[in-house]
């Protein structure tokens, strides 16, 4: 995981690189060729700097070892990374949307070189997106998959910017094109921006993980010799992994050395067998069965 977490922040450095290089070109070649659309892309490419150097700062910060006044790491810092950069999109998408509108009626001759600046932007944030999604899906990371969802939307901003002009180039009547292309481009920022938001905020007021998560945490729990079931487990996303307080059950006949000796080998189990649990809180509760009905986590342990 630690080779992983360095991996992303290596794409981060690199990604903030190419998208500065990026708006400085197509800023200054939309200028030039008197196109809207092209600088509303440029201008979205210079956002993609500040939101990938949020990252490296969410990333580096969130590799802080736990310490006495943050028990549970600094994990949290990612996430607000990629709240920043969510409500950072919506500024950016906003202010593109209004210039567009703005401009919508100023008259203006596109030059045919604009096209470039999109096509080679294209490329390099297709190639970006797609090893950021890996990265942030080995590593879990909340701000690196936002800032994967953020050179997608670079992408089809620059589809929608291409459009655009290219329309704009075929006859003068077509010019607003230009314009509108420029406004696409906010809306489809606003959009994303608002996604993001949305996701890192559910983090951040501990949404559990699906059932399909939990199902692994409880399955590795019940893989130990004396653990009789699960009767409570919760999971709370603290930056790049998840803490977990786990209700073990176990035979109430035991002495507490030997029931804490379980739990920690359960705790262990999870740690190995689930590798997006940082670490687990075992609580050990009195199994019994009910009747004669079997405990649902006693067939859980069976299956």
């Amino acid at each position: 995981m630690r080779s992983h977490e360095a991996t992303a922040r290596r794409i981060s450095a690199l990604s903030l690189a190419a998208s500065a290089v990026l708006a400085v070109i197509k800023i200054n070649v939309g200028l030039s060729a008197s196109s809207t659309a092209v600088v509303s892309d440029g201008v979205e490419s210079a956002s993609d700097c500040v939101t990938s150097g949020l990252v490296l700062l969410g990333l580096w910060i969130a590799a802080k070892p736990s310490d006495s006044d943050h028990p549970y790491g600094h994990g949290r810092f990612e996430i607000l990374s990629g709240l920043t950069i969510g409500v950072l999109l919506a500024v950016v998408g906003t202010g593109i949307c209004i210039e567009s509108l703005v401009r919508r009626n100023v008259t203006h001759v596109v030059s045919a070189y604009a096209i470039w600046p999109l096509i080679l932007s294209i490329i390099v944030k297709a190639g970006f997106a797609a090893a950021k999604f890996r990265a942030g899906e080995r590593t879990g990371s909340s701000s690196m998959s936002a800032d994967a969802r953020h050179d997608l939307l670079d992408l089809t901003s620059g589809v929608v910017a291409l459009v655009g002009v290219s329309f704009a180039l075929t006859h003068p009547s077509y010019a607003a094109a230009d314009h509108w292309a420029g406004f696409c481009v906010g809306l489809i920022v606003i959009f994303v921006g608002l996604r993001v938001a949305r996701e890192t905020v559910l983090f951040l007021v501990d949404t559990m993980p699906d059932e399909k998560q939990m199902g692994e945490i409880r399955h590795a729990a019940l893989s130990v010799a004396g653990a009789k079931g699960v009767e409570k487990c919760f999971a709370r996303k603290t930056g790049l992994r998840y803490h977990v307080d786990l209700h073990l059950e176990v035979d109430p006949q035991l002495t507490v050395r030997e029931s804490h000796n379980i739990a920690t080998e359960v705790r262990i189990a999870v740690k190995t067998e689930v590798p997006w649990v940082e670490d687990v809180l075992v609580h050990v509760e009195p199994f019994e069965v009910l009747g004669t009905t079997p405990h649902i986590s006693e067939i859980s342990q069976k299956g």
